[in-house]
């Protein structure tokens, strides 16, 4: 399509444009008004520019509305005031009563007007400004043509913006620079990458736009990277501070520890070490790499000259890593605070378990923003408190967000109250507010507590509906779900559906497969983890031993067991050694497993004894249960575990008389085994049920109804083919 939508008056203005020509003036600052007015509307126009500079917007338009006589300048000197401002209604406003005054608009008044449409997006009136700017011939005036560009890319699409540079580009190097920033903005990095390459000369902000570019899209670190170095290698331009900040939060999301240091050392090299949002920068990167030592290094250097925002950056990364102290010391070391300062020491203290610190700073603050009230409802839920949680969610009122739900959502998963939780997020839902991936991750782990899979499956016909699909921890809290409920082919398609699964995706599948006892499947999945590159982590090796376990993969099992340290340097945990010796005793290596766990380098716990014991009773090595079986006793004087299963293992061997003083030992401490359950899922409740249970609100009818059955069965079938050997 032709440049500026070539209507009727094209033609006529290209006759009349030279002889227009004359009339132009570069800075217009006289109307046509009689020589005594002049020096009374230059000082006012001042007094007007003075007023908009100290924010007194009202003072401005008061002076400006008592003219009698107005220049263009004075025009243009209100529309500029307001878009400094933001207030560009106004400012349009003005424009229009400009018009309408028959005052010809000058270069300076299209600049301010094209680019007041392009920041508050008002398409219409711009093309009508578009409209006139063709009539005036003022478009080849550098700061006119960059406003139409800048107007253009931000309003009417980057393909019509394209017509208008390649129309005039030539003498005005400040389109490049907003073409290419155009392309950035919408994420179209070939055509940016290609309109760079072609640049006559690239001056360190076309340079700093493409790298920031790269740096925020998905997977364009890297490539941010390579540009930054290609920058210092070409000697064209010097970084500047914004190249230096935005390269600094480039290596914090790689965890690029090395190349981060060396970027610290251009920014001391360059000066820019005590800049805020650098030192700002270099802290959060620092936090990132765990090199918290160095953080805390940076915002020393600053010597009080670091803002808050450092301040809050660096207790954020305290916070993260559980240094409490450090993050207190600094937080009342601070000369101001703001919300953020009072959000992460909240945050912090609930996270460390410090639930009445975390009360007792949220009681100073003031006042308390939605945040922080978002913040103390997981602080109360958490600490047990749920009335309280309930009691700051209900405050919430009228000015709740996604965050609010979900925090409420998990207080109520927390204490245990789940079908809560799903109610809460059918109010939500009739509620119309916005969903967020936590929104889901939360339920699901709701439904998977409830193994309910109805709900499951209605929450996740909804999941469909939004983008959050393939979002990776959604898709985790899916697989756990769909694992937990025994359906292992929705876990593994919903796992597929992942865009780039994570750690804990890879973890929650072989997790499911272990679950249900298949093993070597599991296995298969931990050796095609570790073949894509994802690297395990402490609970990837919990979920694969247990799967060796119930596999008997013993050899595969201390195979997978020994690499934790030796290949991905993870000191084992007291699960992993747990996983270890029920491996060993299910597959009868019980004096093997006793033996493992007198060499263990931490002391065995009560779990670990227990599953000696019960592989010694189930392979009926006596001399080993008794051991395992004393230190049970050791550990706690009443282990109805422990009694029980050397009951057994006496009665097994025909030691009655033994296995008769337990028996009578545990009937004098009155220990009872917790019976096992069973349950079912009806119209989205869930039925539990044990033996002689008679807690259920229709007990007697359910016994009733087991009892007809049982007698039809008992008429049609005889009793002795029920206990005949064919009927197995």
């Amino acid at each position: 399509m032709p440049l500026f939508l070539r209507i009727n008056f094209v033609g006529t203005w290209k006759r009349n444009r030279w002889k227009r020509k004359e009339r132009f003036r570069l800075f217009t600052t006289q109307s046509q008004s009689s020589e005594p007015h002049v020096g009374y509307m230059i000082s006012t126009n001042i007094s007007i520019a003075q007023r908009f500079k100290m924010g007194n917007l009202e003072e401005a338009r008061h002076l400006f509305d008592q003219m009698q006589h107005r220049t263009v300048s004075s025009w243009n000197t209100m529309i500029s005031g307001y878009s400094q401002w933001g207030r560009y209604p106004e400012a349009l406003t003005l424009v229009s009563l400009m018009h309408r005054s028959s005052v010809t608009l000058n270069e300076v008044s299209f600049s301010a007007v094209l680019s007041a449409c392009a920041r508050s997006e008002s398409l219409l009136l711009g093309k009508q400004v578009h409209s006139l700017l063709l009539k005036s011939g003022y478009e080849r005036f550098g700061l006119v043509g960059s406003a139409l560009l800048y107007f253009c890319v931000q309003c009417c699409g980057i393909r019509e913006a394209d017509v208008v540079f390649e129309e005039l580009r030539d003498g005005n190097q400040v389109l490049w620079s907003l073409m290419l920033a155009g392309y950035v903005q919408r994420d179209m990095m070939d055509d940016a990458t290609d309109m760079f390459e072609k640049m006559p000369t690239r001056d360190v902000v076309a340079w700093t736009t493409l790298i920031s570019g790269y740096a925020k899209r998905e997977g364009g670190c890297e490539r941010a990277l390579d540009l930054f170095g290609c920058m210092r290698r070409s000697f064209e331009v010097v970084p500047n501070e914004f190249t230096l900040d935005c390269v600094v939060r480039v290596c914090a999301r790689l965890g690029d520890l090395c190349v981060g240091r060396v970027v610290h050392g251009l920014c001391i090299k360059g000066g820019f070490d005590f800049d805020n949002s650098i030192g700002g920068a270099l802290t959060e990167f620092y936090c990132d790499c765990e090199a918290m030592d160095d953080a805390k290094r940076v915002y020393e250097s600053m010597e009080g000259e670091a803002c808050l925002n450092v301040a809050n950056s660096l207790i954020g990364g305290l916070v993260s890593k559980g240094r409490m102290e450090e993050a207190e010391f600094v937080f009342n070391d601070l000369r101001d605070t703001n919300p953020v300062s009072f959000n992460l020491m909240i945050k912090g203290y609930a996270m460390s378990g410090q639930f009445e610190k975390s009360k007792r700073i949220f009681e100073k603050m003031s006042p308390k923003t939605l945040t922080s009230l978002n913040t103390m409802i997981s602080v109360y839920s958490k600490s047990g408190e749920l009335v309280e949680a309930v009691k700051l969610f209900d405050k919430t009122k009228g000015e709740r967000n996604y965050v609010t739900w979900n925090s409420m959502m998990s207080g109520y998963i927390i204490n245990g109250r789940h079908k809560e939780a799903l109610n809460l997020y059918v109010a939500m839902r009739r509620m119309s507010v916005d969903y967020s991936r936590s929104t889901f991750s939360v339920l699901f782990r709701a439904c998977s507590c409830l193994c309910s899979f109805r709900q499951g499956q209605l929450l996740h016909a909804h999941l469909i509906k939004t983008p959050f699909q393939e979002n990776v921890y959604v898709g985790t809290a899916l697989v756990d779900f769909y694992s937990k409920c025994g359906h292992l082919a929705d876990a593994q398609s919903s796992f597929n559906s992942i865009f780039s699964p994570n750690v804990a995706a890879w973890t929650a599948l072989i997790n499911g497969y272990a679950y249900h006892g298949l093993g070597s499947e599991a296995v298969l999945l931990f050796r095609s983890m570790s073949h894509q590159g994802v690297v395990p982590n402490a609970a990837t090796f919990v979920g694969v031993l247990s799967a060796c376990n119930h596999a008997g993969l013993v050899g595969e099992g201390l195979r997978i067991f020994h690499t934790m340290q030796r290949c991905y340097g993870l000191t084992p945990t007291i699960e992993h050694y747990t996983c270890v010796v029920d491996l060993l005793g299910r597959s009868g290596h019980v004096k093997e497993a006793e033996e493992f766990i007198i060499k263990m380098p931490i002391e065995a716990d009560a779990i670990i004894w227990g599953a000696l014991l019960n592989a010694s009773w189930f392979w009926k090595d006596m001399e080993v249960g008794e051991r395992a079986a004393e230190k049970l006793f050791s550990m706690d004087p009443n282990p109805t575990f422990a009694f029980v299963v050397l009951s057994n293992m006496y009665a097994i061997l025909g030691r009655w008389g033994q296995k008769t003083k337990l028996r009578k030992r545990l009937q004098s401490l009155e220990l009872r085994k917790d019976p096992g359950c069973s349950w079912i899922e009806l119209n989205n409740d869930i039925h539990l049920f044990s033996v002689e249970d008679k807690t259920h609100p229709y007990s007697d009818v359910i016994y009733a109804t087991v009892d007809h059955i049982t007698s039809t069965i008992n008429s049609i079938i005889p009793f002795n083919f029920l206990h005949s050997s064919n009927f197995g």
